[in-house]
This record gives structure tokens, C-alpha cells and sequence, in this order.
């Protein structure tokens, strides 16, 4: 049950990465399994990339219907607070689309025309100069366009655990709106614990703040944050409401809007829960694979299946089960019998780059092989600070056919996994497809019966209501 292979969303060029070129199913003899076969309930979707993207303003505007926006006056100016990796998912035309409908709303609703579109940075300077040109939104947002980063003017917030400090130019207007979307990406991390307040202790704090987010704190104690500074008061005085592009493996499911985020944050949950759950679950059956990363951005967040490079990458330990105290990272013990930290599952046995930026420390630290497809790409990896053990792990092939000659050669295994930021649909090799396609009724059935209403207890919402 696989097709052949699916052409992953078109890539944007960026001064953070390498030039675009021929993406790996145009070189590789690979197939494709789609998300519906895998997981035969798992197929409510309004869009996937390629289809018409009017589906996503109809969703927006319905979903915008039954948002209270009284509070909105027409002198008044409103930012609407978008966070860099919405502009990635399916190409981005997709969000900038719920976007531009957000605003048009606002405008027709309110008579308020000072409607601002804040773009955010991950961490770069030039982040949201790109977005902005790659989709002409200066011209779709009638000039009133800028772009903001983790090191721009604070403002202090008053929290219940202490001070933090929120960008300033987010939160001068009378009135925001949370534009976000519901890509989990960092399960991991995150937990599915208020997965829809992230982006205040992430996209819309100064890098002190955010630093508490990833290096103070645990995984499971650094959701605090989030609420507390959704919560202070100098946030509730300026929120609107909040509108999301809701995703499952699938694809886009919906615009999701509401006043409350708080029950907007649990139809998340629930549906993750259940959905990506199931594609987490399937990805840990993988016990041996060859990983290419083929996409726009980061390696880490490249999606296959709609799940990202990073989830594979992380160790066999259920990051939905709140019993296990840690869920990134692990260890084993060496020939010495010492012990010594995981950082990447040990199933990938090479990691492969056809394409992907540098920028986030994540690869060369644990001895995995890798192999970068060409000269110029392998350049920009060898010179990259956050990755300083790469040079001693990376092997450098002229292209993506030698790349994979040598990956094979070294990992001794067929099965080959391609992230390239589909949703939908997982292209691999035959091997992978059967492997999955094995895999997944089980997995379906474990988390149906056994995993799904364990995970939904622990946080507090009862299996028998949904």
C-alpha cells in the first residue's frame, strides 16, 4: 500500500542556508505511504500543500464568526503576534493566508484599520526581512508590516513567579491577537502540556526569558512560564483573542479561534494527543533507518508525515507519559560500563543532508555518521558555532546519489526516511513503507485502548468526555 513518491512544498531561499536545489524524490528511487493508510482515521484535513488555498480563508472566516471583538475600537491599533515557524508549514502560504483573512476581519468588523502584522525571528536578524519579501506581505498588509526578534526592546511583564521581560513593540498597541498554529514540532519538550501558550515564554520574550524556557528549567517545569506570563495582568489588558491553523499528521484540519484560550488549548491537546500521538508511537517502531534531511530551515523541524526530524531523533522514552521525568534525552552505558548520554536514537544510523541550515546544536555531539551532500553545503556546516564536533563526524559526498552510496555503505540498511516537510504522505524507501505499514495497526490500538486515555488523565480531562 504506497504510491509513488510525493513532491514536498517548494523551498524559499534564505542567506541562513544553502541555495535550493533538486530535493531528494527527484534523485532517489523512493515510494510514498500515506498518512490516511497508516492510520485510517487520521484523514480530516481541508488542506495539504498544493490545494486551493480558499479552503483556508473559509475556515478563518468561520472560525473568526464567533470571536468576540467588541473590544476592538475603530481609533484603535492592533498587532497581530506571528511566530517564524507558521511561514514554514506547507510552504507557508497556508498561514500567511489566516493571516491576511484575520486582519480583513478585523477591519470589516470593527472599522479599527490599524491593523499590524508582527513577524517574528527565531533567533537571526534577517528572518523576517525574508518572509516579508518572499510573500509580499508589505503589499497584503497595506504596508503595515514589521518584523521583530529576541533582541529587540524589552518591556517588563509582572508575573506570579518573578519579572520577565516581553518585546516591547509586540504589546504598544491597545490590542493583540495571538496568530499562532498548532504544529506540536518539539513533543518532546513541550509535553502537549498548554501547548498553545508557548509562543509568550518563546516567539514574544526577550532571548533572557526564552533562555529560562530551554536551559533553566526541565522539560516538564518550563510550561510554567508560558501561562504565567499569559496570565500576568499587563498581557490581559492587551489580548484580544487568539486564532490557529490546526494541523494533524493529515494536514491543515482547520481554523480554530476563540476569546478563551484556555478551552482553545484543550481541543489541541486532545486532538494531538490522539493524532500525532499515533505518528510519534510509529516512529519509535523504526529500529533501523537512514535519515535524509531535505527541506527549507532547520534539520530539526523538518516534517515527514507531519512529524518532525527531531522527534525521530529523540530517544525511545514516551514523552506524553508524565510519569517519565525527562523525555529528552537518555543514557546508555559504554564498553566500559560507564554511563554516557543519548543524544540522538540510536536506530538512525547515518543522518544524510541534502539540504537543510545550520544553526541549532543538534548534530556531531553523540559520533552518529553523517554524510552532507556537497561541497558548498558541507561548508556552511563545518563553519557553523552551534555544531563545533560536526567537522570531526561529517563525511562530505560531491551529491546527494554518492551521499547515499556512502550512507548505505556505513549504515548497512535499506530503510531510508525523507524529511522534507510533508504532511500527509512519508516518502521512503519500499523497506520503510513495509515496516510502517506493519507497524502501525498495533501502534493504532495501543494508543486507542491503552496510551490515549492514560495520557488525557494526566492532564486533567477525562477520556469518557470526548
Amino acid at each position: 500500500m504506497h504510491r509513488a513518491a510525493v513532491n514536498p512544498p517548494d523551498l524559499m531561499e534564505s542567506v541562513y542556508g544553502p541555495k535550493p536545489k533538486e530535493r531528494a524524490i527527484d534523485i532517489l528511487d523512493m515510494v510514498s505511504v500515506a498518512v490516511s493508510d497508516l492510520f485510517p482515521d487520521i484523514i480530516d484535513r481541508i488542506y495539504i500543500d498544493g490545494d486551493d488555498l480558499s479552503a483556508i480563508k473559509k475556515s478563518t472566516d468561520e472560525a473568526l464568526s464567533s470571536v468576540d471583538m467588541s473590544m476592538i475600537k475603530p481609533q484603535d491599533k492592533v498587532k497581530l503576534l506571528s511566530s517564524e515557524h507558521g511561514y514554514s508549514i506547507m510552504g507557508g502560504e497556508p498561514y500567511v493566508t489566516m493571516l491576511e483573512t484575520i486582519k480583513d476581519s478585523i477591519q470589516t468588523r470593527t472599522g479599527c484599520q490599524d491593523v499590524r502584522l508582527m513577524v517574528g525571528d527565531y533567533k537571526g536578524f534577517r528572518e523576517s526581512d525574508e518572509f516579508i519579501a518572499h510573500f509580499d506581505l508589505k503589499r497584503r498588509f497595506d504596508g503595515k508590516v514589521y518584523g521583530y526578534g529576541p533582541y529587540d526592546k524589552d518591556v517588563a511583564i509582572e508575573t506570579e513567579i518573578g519579572t520577565v521581560y516581553g518585546i516591547k513593540k509586540l504589546f504598544d498597541g491597545d490590542w493583540f491577537v495571538h496568530s499562532y498554529y498548532d504544529d506540536p514540532r518539539e513533543m518532546y519538550y513541550h509535553r502537549m502540556i498548554e501547548r498553545a501558550f508557548k509562543s509568550f515564554a518563546m516567539s514574544y520574550v526577550r532571548a533572557e526569558t526564552r533562555s529560562v524556557y530551554h536551559m533553566n528549567f526541565g522539560n516538564r517545569s518550563a510550561n510554567f512560564l508560558p501561562r504565567a506570563v499569559f496570565n500576568s495582568p499587563f498581557i490581559q489588558q492587551r489580548y484580544a483573542f487568539s486564532c490557529f491553523l490546526r494541523t494533524s499528521p493529515a494536514g491543515i484540519i482547520s481554523i480554530d479561534a476563540d476569546n478563551d484560550l484556555t478551552a482553545l488549548n484543550e481541543r489541541i491537546t486532545i486532538s494531538h494527543l490522539r493524532k500525532y500521538g499515533k505518528m510519534m508511537r510509529l516512529f519509535k517502531e523504526i529500529d533501523e533507518c537512514i535519515a535524509v534531511l531535505d527541506g527549507g530551515r532547520w534539520g530539526f523541524y523538518l516534517h515527514a508525515g507531519g512529524v518532525i526530524f527531531g522527534v525521530l531523533m529523540d530517544v525511545k522514552v514516551d514523552p506524553f507519559d508524565l510519569k517519565n521525568p525527562k523525555a529528552l534525552g537518555g543514557f546508555t552505558k559504554n564498553e566500559k560500563g560507564e554511563l554516557v548520554p543519548i543524544l540522538i536514537n540510536p536506530a538512525i544510523k547515518v543522518i544524510v543532508m541534502n539540504q537543510a541550515w545550520p544553526g541549532i546544536n543538534y548534530l556531531g555531539l553523540d559520533k552518529t555518521p553523517i554524510v552532507i551532500a556537497g561541497e558548498d553545503h558541507a561548508n556552511m556546516w563545518i563553519a557553523d558555532h552551534c555544531n563545533p564536533l560536526i567537522a570531526e563526524v561529517a563525511r562530505i559526498a560531491r551529491d546527494l546519489n554518492q551521499a547515499m552510496d556512502m550512507a548505505y555503505d556505513t549504515g548497512k540498511t535499506d530503510k531510508v526516511i525523507i524529511f522534507d516537510g510533508n504532511f500527509g504522505h512519508i516518502n521512503c524507501s519500499p523497506s520503510m513503507a513495509r515496516l510502517l505499514m506493519d507497524k502501525a495497526p498495533e501502534v493504532s490500538r495501543k494508543v486507542d485502548e491503552e496510551l490515549l486515555p492514560m495520557w488525557l488523565k494526566q492532564r486533567g480531562i477525562n477520556p469518557d468526555d470526548i
